[in-house]
């Protein structure tokens, strides 16, 4: 498989807004067959990899969908009204470059008369350089979905890049998939699909398997920046991220302590993360059935849900090896 920085640049290019998540789905498969036992696709979409095992049924998820703008309507001048498919913020999505599936280019604009202070998405629009309604329903469709179309960069140790949320994760497990050497557990890895939309695919997913363990593996706010809210313990550089709490899950305590145990004595740099805001397909997992003993890895991130959004590569090392850890240590 290719390097780590090379892979999260494959991946986040990949198209896969909620509810349209084929193209990613296939680039993962691909990336994923070589390491697998059985690879298949439930009714909702979500992709599962199947390493057989005689252990307990342990499921790793992490979803492979994106946030995503919608066309909603069409304006007399060719421009472009849309909703949102997740959630993204008014000003932080002003002047970003955006891309159709079917390869149509644009650009996030906002009216003249909008007061920059106060945004709603009403004040925004997309210019897909059409001049007419007309020319804008020949180029795209209504309901059409689009996804930013910023590029991927290295900034030292650090990657800039769109949808870190949630493709460095996809990463993370498809590297330890390729490093697992062994393992008792019969495992899933699963790509949930419509994570940004209510954890929609890992409910399904995790009632289907039935496992006995899960972990979810998702991006954490990481609010170490300059006027950030403290709305989270990580931050950049400090290791995985092993998720204690957020607004959708309380982790079972004895997966928090066996991955911190696990990160102590394989000299894994780790941290916990205790964040006051958002969620994971754990959320969902913990309560499927009966219950499922749930834990998180999480990779510290910065602005995501944006156009750029900041990780750091050693915090995504760090997560592979801890997923590899848990994995092969029963």
């Amino acid at each position: 498989m290719i390097d780590t920085f090379d892979l999260i640049v494959k991946l986040t290019a990949a198209f896969g807004p909620s509810g349209q998540e084929t193209e990613i789905s296939r680039v993962i498969s691909d990336l994923a067959r070589p390491y697998a036992d059985e690879i298949s696709s439930d009714t909702l979409g979500n992709l599962i990899v199947h390493r057989k095992g005689s252990g307990p049924k342990l499921m790793f998820a992490t979803h492979m969908d994106s946030i995503g703008l919608v066309v909603t309507y069409f304006e007399e001048d060719g421009t472009l009204r849309f909703g949102k498919l997740g959630g993204i913020s008014p000003k932080e999505i002003i002047n970003a470059p955006i891309r159709f599936s079917n390869g149509v280019m644009g650009a996030v604009k906002v009216h003249g008369k909008a007061d920059e202070d106060k945004l709603s998405l009403d004040d925004l629009y997309l210019d897909i350089g059409a001049g007419s309604r007309g020319e804008a329903q020949s180029m795209v469709r209504l309901g059409d979905t689009a996804v930013y179309a910023t590029v991927s960069m290295r900034a030292g140790n650090r990657i800039i890049s769109p949808y870190l949320d949630n493709r460095v994760s996809c990463a993370v497990l498809l590297k330890a998939l390729e490093r697992l050497k062994k393992t008792e557990y019969d495992l899933y890895v699963v790509f949930t699909v419509q994570e940004e939309l209510g954890l929609r695919g890992a409910k399904t997913a995790a009632y289907g398997i039935d496992p006995d363990f899960a972990i979810a593996v998702d991006v954490t706010g990481a609010y170490d920046y300059p006027g950030a809210p403290k709305a989270g313990s990580a931050v950049l550089g400090g290791g995985a991220a092993i998720k204690v709490m957020d607004s959708s899950v309380i982790c079972h305590s004895a997966m928090v302590e066996k991955m911190s145990d696990l990160a102590r004595q394989q000299s894994i740099k780790a941290q916990q993360d205790v964040l006051t805001r958002g969620g994971t397909d754990a959320g969902a997992i913990h309560q499927s059935r009966l219950g499922v003993v749930t834990g998180g890895i999480s990779i510290p991130c910065r602005h995501s849900h944006t156009p750029t959004s900041i990780a750091d590569l050693s915090d995504v090392e760090s997560c592979i090896k801890l997923v590899t850890a848990f994995t092969e240590n029963k």
